[in-house]
């Protein structure tokens, strides 16, 4: 499990990054940076990682964080880990991933509440058809409006 043909982002995809693009163009938010995180093999690897992402968004104050994973299954788990750690900081955040019928979350937890699916493909499954369920703008939008509206919420609480 993890990145397949249809969930691997081609290098064309990288230089026009839909959710750099959408994010960056909205005047109601302040991109702060882009951070790169690697998925290991090792469980104990997995939360390290994702703990670490975390504590670095809450260092840098972030308001909020868009989270998104071009693998699944196994890529999951840190992936949720890394909500999870975010979450439990108070950050507001989305996320963008491949779920499908069949890849859906190996765990989850209670901070998985504002993914956006991004398989395109009409049997909700990973295919051998390269780029087929890629991140689009219109995912990017989505993200950034569930988002947006978490980070309202929150502000709105702590009034």
């Amino acid at each position: 499990m993890g990145i397949g043909p249809s969930t691997k982002e081609t290098s064309l995809h990288h230089f026009r990054d839909p959710l750099l693009d959408v994010v960056s163009k909205d005047t109601d938010v302040d991109l702060m940076g882009v951070m790169l995180v690697g998925s290991p093999d090792g469980n104990e690897e997995k939360m390290l990682v994702g703990t670490r992402a975390a504590v670095w968004a809450e260092c840098m104050r972030a308001d909020g964080v868009i989270v998104s994973c071009d693998g699944w299954g196994n890529s999951h788990v840190d992936y949720t880990n890394t909500m999870e750690q975010i979450g439990i900081r108070g950050i507001p955040a989305a996320g963008i991933t491949f779920n499908g019928t069949v890849a859906q979350f190996v765990v989850v937890n209670d901070y998985l509440d504002a993914i956006v699916d991004i398989n395109k493909n009409p049997e909700g499954v990973e295919s051998n058809i390269v780029g087929e369920n890629n991140m689009v703008e219109k995912d990017c939008k989505i993200a950034l409006y569930k988002l947006k509206a978490k980070m309202k919420k929150k502000e709105l609480e702590e009034r």
